[in-house]
C-alpha cells in the first residue's frame, strides 16, 4: 500500500487579516501542506504554537506589540526546529540584516509573485532557504560595498589613522602637528590624501566615513 505522506502544518502571523485571506487562497490548490492557524499578533501565535506544532511559521515583520523578528528569535529559541518565513515590504539593508540575524530560512517582499511565494514554502519546507531576487540583490550590494569600504581601510597608513582620528577629536591642524611633531603643512597633505582615499568630499563626510567603518579608537 503507498504511503500517503504527512501534510506540512502552516501558520500565518499577520495583523491585516485581508492580506492572510489573500495568501490563503493562493495556496488553497497545494496539497503538500495545510493552513493550521492564523493570528493577527506575535503574542497570539506563541501561545498556540506549542498546541499547533507547525512546521513553517509565516509571518510579517511590522505589526503590534511584538514585531517579526522579535517572533523569529523567540521561535529559534525556544522551538528550533520550527522554518520561518518573513513577508514585508521593507526592503531597507538595516531590516533585511536584522532577519538574517535572527535566523529566518526565508524573506520574500509582499509586492512578489505568487510564483516566487509558492517557491519561497516549498523551499523552506523541503529543508533550504529563499530570498527573493530583490532581497538578495540588496544583500549583494552590501556585501560588495562592505569589501569596497574595508579595501579602503586597508590602504590607510598609520599616520592617516591617527590623524583621523584626531580629526575626529575636533583637533586643529596646528594642534595636530604638534601634538604627531610633524608641520602643519605635512597635517595637510596628510588630510588631502586621506580624502582621496576614502572618497570623502568634506571632513564632515570623512567623520561619518570614520564612525561608520569603524576607524574610531
Amino acid at each position: 500500500m503507498e504511503t500517503i505522506p504527512e501534510l506540512k502544518r502552516i501558520i500565518m502571523v499577520d495583523d491585516h487579516q485581508i492580506f492572510i485571506d489573500g495568501l490563503k487562497s493562493m495556496l488553497i490548490k497545494e496539497r503538500n501542506w495545510v493552513i493550521c492557524g492564523e493570528f493577527n499578533t506575535a503574542e497570539d501565535a506563541l501561545k498556540e504554537i506549542p498546541l499547533l506544532k507547525p512546521d513553517l511559521v509565516i509571518t510579517d515583520i511590522s505589526m503590534p506589540g511584538m514585531s517579526g523578528v522579535e517572533l523569529t528569535r523567540k521561535l529559534k529559541n525556544e522551538f528550533p526546529e520550527i522554518k520561518v518565513l518573513v513577508l514585508s515590504m521593507h526592503n531597507e539593508r538595516e531590516i533585511i540584516s536584522e532577519i538574517l540575524l535572527s535566523e529566518a530560512e526565508g524573506y520574500v517582499l509582499k509586492n512578489s509573485g505568487k510564483k516566487d511565494f509558492i517557491s519561497a514554502i516549498h523551499n523552506i519546507l523541503n529543508g533550504d532557504t529563499y530570498f527573493s531576487s530583490e532581497v538578495l540583490k540588496i544583500m549583494t550590494d552590501r556585501v560588495r560595498k562592505q569589501a569596497r569600504q574595508e579595501e579602503v581601510t586597508a590602504q590607510l597608513t598609520d599616520r592617516e589613522m591617527e590623524i583621523i582620528n584626531l580629526i575626529v577629536r575636533e583637533f586643529t591642524t596646528s594642534e595636530i602637528a604638534e601634538k604627531l611633531f610633524i608641520s602643519p603643512r605635512t597635517v595637510d597633505s596628510h588630510r588631502k590624501n586621506i580624502l582621496v582615499k576614502t572618497n570623502s568630499k568634506t571632513i564632515v563626510g570623512l567623520m561619518k566615513y570614520a564612525f561608520r567603518n569603524g576607524l574610531v579608537t
